[in-house]
Order: C-alpha cells, then sequence, then structure tokens
C-alpha cells in the first residue's frame, strides 16, 4: 500500500518570493524612483482624463475652445460694462481671457486633486501603486487642456497685437516658469484638502465655495492696481497674484511685475509641495481604513 507523501515544509519554505510589498518607514514625500518606474501608468491616466473629458459629448474637443470663449465674454459683460472695472488700458476680451485661461487650470488641478481619494476608492483598494500618481495625472491631463486654450490666448494677443492695442514684451518667456509654480500650488492645495476630507468628508461641500472665494482674492478679474489700500497688503500674501500680474504684463503689456512677489510665490510654492506631499505620504497609508 502506497502511502501519503507529506509535502517537504522545509523546501516550501526555502522559495524565494519574487516580490515583497511591506509598508516603508523611510520619510520620501517625493518617491522619484517609484514615479519613473510608473511611468507609464502615469501616461495612461493622463491619457484616460483627456478622453474622459470630452467623450459622449455633442462639441468634443471644442469644449477646450468653448469654455474659456464663453467665460470671458461672461466676465466682460458683468464686470466691463456692468461693473465697469479697469482692465489697466488692455482690451477686456484679452485681459478676461488671460485671467480665464490661467485661473481654470489652477482650478481644476485643486478641485480635483482634492477628491482624489473619494474618486478613486475603488481603484486604490484594490491594486498597489504609488498614491501620487493619481494626482500628478490630474496635473498633466490638465496641462494639457491648458496648452490648447493657451494657443486660444495667443491668437487674441496676435490680433490685438496687430491692432496696436496691447504690447507683449520679453517677460512672456516667463510663462513656463509661472505655469509649473501654478501646477504646484494647485497640486499642493489639493492634497493638503484631499488628505482633510478622508476623514472629515463634509468638507468637500466647502471646496466650491473656497475656490470661489479665492478667485476673488485673486487678481483674475481685476488689475492690482484697482486692490484698494486697505486690502492691498492682505492680499498680498496671496502667492496666486503675482503669477496673473507676470503673465498679464509678458502677454499684454498691462500692469507691474515685483520680482520679490516672485521670488515669494516660487519660495512658497516649493515649501507647500513639500509638506503636502508629506502629509499625503502620511495620510494615504491609512486612507482605505476611514474612506
Amino acid at each position: 500500500m502506497t502511502g501519503r507523501t507529506e509535502p517537504d515544509e522545509s523546501a516550501h519554505e526555502a522559495e524565494p518570493w519574487d516580490r515583497v510589498i511591506s509598508p516603508s518607514s523611510a520619510v520620501s514625500p517625493l518617491p522619484f524612483h517609484e514615479i519613473w518606474k510608473y511611468r507609464d501608468l502615469l501616461f495612461l491616466l493622463t491619457k484616460r482624463d483627456i478622453i474622459a473629458f470630452y467623450k459622449q459629448t455633442l462639441l468634443g474637443p471644442l469644449w477646450f475652445f468653448v469654455q474659456p470663449i464663453l467665460t470671458s465674454l461672461i466676465y466682460v459683460l458683468v464686470f466691463g460694462r456692468i461693473a465697469r472695472l479697469s482692465t489697466d488700458g488692455v482690451p477686456q476680451l484679452a485681459f478676461y481671457l488671460c485671467g480665464v485661461t490661467f485661473w481654470n487650470y489652477f482650478a481644476e488641478c485643486f478641485n480635483k486633486t482634492a477628491t482624489v481619494f473619494k474618486d478613486n476608492a475603488h481603484v486604490f483598494g484594490k491594486v498597489y501603486f504609488p498614491r501620487i500618481i493619481m494626482p500628478l495625472s490630474i496635473v498633466l491631463s490638465n496641462l494639457v487642456r491648458f496648452l490648447v486654450q493657451f494657443l486660444l490666448l495667443l491668437c487674441c494677443v496676435a490680433w490685438y497685437w496687430h491692432l496696436g492695442h496691447i504690447r507683449p514684451n520679453a517677460y512672456i518667456l516667463c510663462i513656463p516658469l509661472l505655469v509649473a509654480v501654478m501646477a504646484s500650488l494647485g497640486l499642493s492645495f489639493g492634497m493638503l484638502f484631499s488628505s482633510v476630507t478622508t476623514k472629515y468628508r463634509d468638507m468637500i461641500f466647502l471646496l466650491q465655495f473656497g475656490v470661489q472665494l479665492l478667485m476673488y482674492a485673486t487678481p483674475v478679474v481685476y488689475p492690482s492696481s484697482e486692490i484698494p489700500n486697505a486690502a492691498a497688503k492682505a492680499l498680498s500674501w496671496n502667492p496666486l497674484g503675482p503669477i496673473f500680474e507676470m503673465a498679464r504684463y509678458g502677454l499684454l503689456g498691462a500692469g507691474e511685475v515685483s520680482m520679490t512677489s516672485i521670488a515669494y510665490t516660487v519660495c512658497f510654492a516649493a515649501v507647500a509641495t513639500l509638506v503636502s506631499a508629506l502629509v499625503f505620504d502620511q495620510v494615504q497609508r491609512t486612507a482605505m481604513d476611514t474612506i
């Protein structure tokens, strides 16, 4: 009679695992090596967000142009014609289109990153990947939309330049730096907010109101020259203000540029990005237990 052969437990235990996933105890708010390793996933998520934006829509990618044009025309009517706010001598359409183009990028990065845990809980609970990949894909997909809308803004600037109404200058070369700083601010504010909303879900209801309030505290629909002296000192702490002022100065030739303010904004963005990435890294370890 043949006896049952017992498995060789020692041989089984000696088999090496192909990959062992364990929590990291090191403080690494920006895991560049992991981001690079999962760059294909970052590309796919970015592509997904872009396609999902205009999928099953009537106008498709034309919404990239329609939305800023309609918003700018409404601002021309409300703030230009009715409220009669100054635009520093710049044609109203060019002034508001510049503000809308840059603000849309920041607001979209902020809004979508702020709810990244809630919106992607079904993905985070099934497969491992660096969680910061998701906020980065939001920033990159919105960057593509920004570039499309920025082309529209350049066409508007070229038209008014041809008519002699505006005078772009060399500060236009600083636009890539301004976009990078604005992206880091949107990313950092969004990651901080998402870290809070994992535990306090009702904070999401304050998001839209807070972003709208921040827009009115930023020179988007008005120039800094129109800010009353009583509020100028308080609003000078807003790191977004110098971005819009320098963008308008470079593209439209209107406004003032303060290198001290720009340096403050760059330093603020760098510190905010590091702090928010550190907080995000700590929260993502237990986020699925609280969502």
